[in-house]
């Protein structure tokens, strides 16, 4: 057990460095963290800086590693939202869309069904009456032909829409399968244009996720107040559709009188310039979905309302071979060329898409407006200064506890016990190492979880210097007993970590913002313990054991 190899010892001393290379940012927050802002300005500047981003670029080294664990809420301060998102309004504009649809489907069958007239009816419910219910069969037949399949795995082989008769009425309304497809449909393009709004703002870090079947949990690191924060997602994301003029690479380029120069969101360098008066703008886009073309090459399906397919149709028909700009927040997202007169308000884009790409084109068209009304139905504001005394307070019950755990070890087992006191320092190394390349983010609860792993830690220390004091009383040599005192505490350790290391999963899959922190941080701290406790100790008896060579040891 002694003779540890030359290559595990290289990799166990190897891990141990990387860690605390990577740990050491972290001793230097401020610095670190002005550095990197810094270099965020310049690299979006273009390499131009200013004095102040030049001194704080060398406020660090450039070839130190320079990443950060990312500080929470509690930490850092800002502000906190939980809301609710309104998907019956979806259900109900979707449904108004579809009146125009169906007036003009049952003007093909009025000789049938005679002449048509809209209902009042609840939100999301369509009810036509037609005057001669003799031809109720022919406009059920007709309204049913509007209807498409779900986009959905749950979905699939439904149509979108359930067309039935009472009476004299025809009642239109989405279908289940389709209520749920348009749930999760309306919740992740709520997500994505929330996160535009908030990344905008350039903020550090915000935590935007779902919560439960229409919620969404929104924290974000150094922003003022919940009403600030509150006001920058109710931005409305601005979607145009603007006639193309030229394409440069120009970023200085004269537009013109009337044109605006914009550039590509995908294509770094490439600028277009656009007209300044859109043809249609996302307030008239009702849908966009991926789909595919008439090649099976992926593509993405859109539909405009009444007023935005004319003003599209009408543009389209005098512009065949010409390219048109779709443009979302001033970048202008893809820029298709016009192949054929698109009627009936809606079309298909078709480029060098991936799967992936149409469905997030899809995803940015339809992000253009909340897709809901959202309800706030918690917010709260830290203070920086709170957070920082958060952050004092958790400093100081780390520090207290190392101090108390390293006299006990060094007060119960000596010189080894140093060994332990030594890779506790080391393993906290590692966490902070493994939260910063994970990208985790630092809670009040993780520092608690912190605390907790620097107790915990030393546990398997204990067990085998406990089983090595029972071998030396059997009279064994003390490389014997070091060694079967490893050997047969490994299984008691091994058991004690998993069933921590479940529980810390279980926490981490069935809870959710500071529980699932504390569960990270735990569940990553007893992987480190048991590394440290199993490799680096007995590196370190190996190594001082090789140089020594005591003929007894004290425990």
């Amino acid at each position: 057990m002694l003779q540890i190899p030359l290559w595990k010892r290289v990799i166990i001393a190897g891990l141990c460095a990387l860690g605390i290379i990577l740990a050491v940012p972290n001793l230097f927050y401020t610095k670190v963290e002005t550095h990197n802002d810094a270099v965020a300005a310049v690299t979006a500047a273009k390499g131009v800086a200013t004095p102040e981003q030049t001194a704080a670029e060398a406020g660090w080294p450039s070839w130190m590693p320079s990443g950060l664990v990312n500080l929470g809420l509690d930490l850092r301060g800002g502000a906190h939202l939980l809301a609710e998102v309104q998907v019956e309004d979806v259900y109900a504009s979707r449904i108004d869309a579809m009146w125009p649809l169906v007036r003009d489907a049952l003007r093909d069958v009025r000789d049938t069904a005679g002449s048509v007239r809209r209902q009042p009816s609840v939100p999301g419910v369509l009810r036509v009456a037609i005057s001669n219910p003799a031809g109720m069969d022919a406009a059920l037949t007709a309204v049913k032909a509007l209807a498409t399949p779900v986009v959905s795995l749950t979905g699939v082989g439904q149509n979108d829409i359930d067309v039935t008769a009472e009476g004299d009425e025809i009642v239109v309304q989405l279908s289940e399968a389709e209520r749920v497809a348009t749930d999760s449909r309306t919740i992740q393009q709520s997500l994505e244009i929330i996160r535009r709004r908030v990344d905008a703002a350039g903020t550090r870090e915000p935590t935007i996720q779902r919560q439960g079947e229409d919620r969404i949990l929104i924290e974000v690191p150094g922003i003022g107040s919940a009403a600030e924060l509150k006001k920058l997602i109710g931005t409305t994301a601005k979607l145009t559709f603007n006639p193309v003029v030229g394409r440069t690479t120009n970023a200085g380029a004269a537009p013109g009188a009337r044109n605006v120069l914009l550039p590509s969101q995908n294509e770094p360098g490439e600028y277009y310039i656009v007209e300044q008066t859109p043809v249609v703008t996302g307030e008239d886009l009702t849908d966009a979905q991926p789909a595919f073309d008439q090649n099976n090459r992926p593509a993405v399906s859109f539909r405009f309302n009444p007023a935005g397919g004319r003003l599209f149709g009408d543009y389209t028909a005098n512009n065949i071979g010409s390219p048109f700009a779709i443009v979302l927040d001033n970048q202008v997202i893809s820029a298709p060329t016009i192949q054929s007169h698109i009627a009936g308000g809606s079309g298909i884009i078709t480029g060098s898409f991936s799967v992936e790409e149409s469905t997030n084109l899809a995803l940015l068209l339809r992000a253009g407006a909340l897709p809901a009304e959202m309800n706030f139905l918690e917010e709260r504001t830290v203070g920086p200064q709170l957070g920082q005394d958060s952050i004092d307070a958790g400093k100081v019950a780390a520090v207290i506890a190392i101090v108390i755990v390293g006299l006990y070890m060094f007060a119960s087992y000596g010189l080894f016990g140093m060994f332990a006191n030594v890779a506790l320092a080391i393993n906290i190394a590692l966490i902070f190492a493994i939260l910063t390349l994970i990208g985790g983010t630092l809670t009040l609860p993780g520092i608690a979880g912190i605390v907790l792993t620097i107790g915990m830690a030393v546990d398997a220390n204990v067990l085998v210097y406990e089983r090595i004091r029972e071998e030396l009383k059997t009279a064994k040599g003390p490389a014997r007993a070091i060694e079967i005192g490893y050997e047969r505490a490994m299984s008691a350790i091994i058991d004690a970590n998993v069933t921590t290391l479940i529980t810390a999963a279980a926490l981490f899959f069935f809870g959710a913002g500071p529980v699932r922190g504390f569960a990270v941080v735990l569940g990553v701290g007893i992987i480190t313990s048991v590394f440290s406790a199993i490799f680096v100790t007995r590196l370190l008896i190996s190594i001082w054991f090789g140089w020594r060579r005591p003929k007894t040891i004290e425990l």
